[in-house]
């Protein structure tokens, strides 16, 4: 899988979501500083309402900003197959059908399903449980999932 073309469509689902956020966040506040926004009693809190989202959406924006800048000063690590899993790592893990679950473990927003080439990459960071799991472990060696029927063993088959 080519890293950079996983990066490049991982940057433009946040740049994307980093649009429609900014775009809330001013809609928000437009309507918290509107005149019809104003309260018409002492308990109506609609202008309150509206600014305690506009605040909450541009933290978000800030998040997925400093996401993007993440993504952009990441280095993309060549791993061979004796080398650990460290941030910037493609993983498959081998499932119990025969099929392959792909993660990408980046710097942030994870939990972001991304498609490249024609595979669906779901994100993880190191801080996810998976994550914390993949960190390390090298080509071959399994890690736990939860599965329908309690957890299952999957095997990293996969790195680049």
């Amino acid at each position: 899988m080519d890293k950079s073309a996983l990066r490049k469509a991982i940057l433009a689902q946040l740049e994307a979501e980093l649009a429609l956020q900014t775009a809330a966040a001013l809609a928000s506040k437009s309507e918290a500083t509107d005149a019809d926004s104003r309260g018409e009693g002492k308990y109506d809190m609609r202008a309150q309402s509206a600014a305690y989202l506009a605040a909450g959406q541009a933290r978000f924006a800030t998040e997925i900003t400093e996401a993007i800048a993440a993504y952009h000063a990441l280095k993309l690590p060549s791993v061979g197959p004796g080398d650990p899993i460290v941030t910037g790592t493609v993983i498959s893990l081998g499932s119990a059908n025969g099929g392959r679950l792909v993660y990408f473990l980046g710097p942030a927003r994870g939990g972001m399903d991304v498609d490249c080439g024609g595979a669906t990459v779901t994100v993880i960071t190191p801080v996810s449980p998976l994550g914390r799991q993949l960190v390390g472990r090298r080509l071959g060696e399994s890690v736990v999932l939860p599965g329908e029927k309690g957890p299952v063993g999957h095997a990293i088959v996969a790195l680049e």
